[in-house]
């Protein structure tokens, strides 16, 4: 008995100490930048932090950040559903090429990603002077600020998708087109809802990465103010003017969308876990 004891203990000592090593981690990195941002964004006063959040270049820049969002996610959504049915439910040739460029986005840095498309659509690139005869502007625009993002955000809801269609098989949806249901039907009826909790966590995903993209958004948009510059990329322009205060004002609703992403994806997880069981 005294034996168990003292193994119970020392497993609960144990648990103890990684729980706190974890605790301390996470507030390190993760709960202590945070409440920085929030105390400096809010030293001046609510009224300064709504003026510079109301201020016509942060207006702008949020209008452009929600904009870019609204186009690449639902894009993304739709080309991640295609490729994750494509490579869970078929085997064809080409499969591992095409399971290779899902995750290409995560191998390749977003600077170098940003480069690509300079190369491709700038002014001196492969298709950049037939661009510029059309009167067509991509980099140094929002087209290609739009471009940066798709690709940086591409695989989240494929990357979510595959494992768990892969998971489900094809024995639903065969019943469905056996028994003459279409193949929109048998998706919207059959598919669609075994995937609702892992789309919706992808889309999350996807959403926050699209509104905090700042790498490959830098490359491309040639930071005109009032034109090209998303929330991210004004606040580093902020920060870089020493408006300190400005720069954690915009930086806090970047704070307060990372805070929304983790509840929503923390309701979404307990969903999902609560319809598997």
């Amino acid at each position: 008995m005294k034996r168990g004891k003292g193994r119970n203990r020392k497993g609960w000592l144990a648990n103890a100490a990684l729980c706190a090593a974890a605790l301390t981690v996470i507030g390190a990195l993760v709960v202590l930048p945070l409440g920085v941002i929030l105390a400096e964004a809010f030293s001046g006063g609510w009224r300064l932090w709504a003026a510079s959040v109301a201020e016509p270049e942060a207006r702008g820049a949020i209008l452009l950040t929600l904009a870019v969002t609204a186009l690449a996610v639902p894009l993304n959504t739709v080309f991640g559903v295609a490729a994750a049915w494509a490579l869970a439910k078929f085997r064809f040739r080409g499969r591992s090429l095409l399971l290779t460029l899902v995750d290409l986005p995560f191998a390749v840095s977003p600077v170098i990603a940003g480069l690509i498309f300079v190369l491709v659509f700038g002014r001196s690139g492969w298709f950049g002077g037939w661009l510029a005869e059309r009167g067509l502007k991509v980099i140094f625009g929002t087209p290609g600020i739009v471009l940066a993002t798709l690709f940086v955000t591409f695989p989240f809801v494929a990357r979510e998708l595959i494992p768990l269609m892969s998971e489900q098989g094809s024995e639903e949806e065969q019943a469905a087109l056996s028994l003459g249901a279409s193949g929109w039907k048998t998706f919207f009826k059959v598919t669609l809802p075994n995937i609702k909790w892992g789309l919706l966590y992808g889309i999350i995903l996807c959403n926050a990465r699209a509104m905090g993209e700042f790498g490959a958004v830098s490359v491309v948009s040639g930071h005109i103010r009032g034109e090209t510059l998303t929330l991210p990329l004004h606040v580093e322009v902020l920060y870089n003017e020493y408006n300190f205060t400005a720069a954690f004002a915009c930086a806090s609703l970047l704070a307060g969308l990372a805070v929304v992403t983790i509840i929503l994806k923390t309701v979404v997880e307990l969903k999902g876990a609560r319809d598997a069981a």
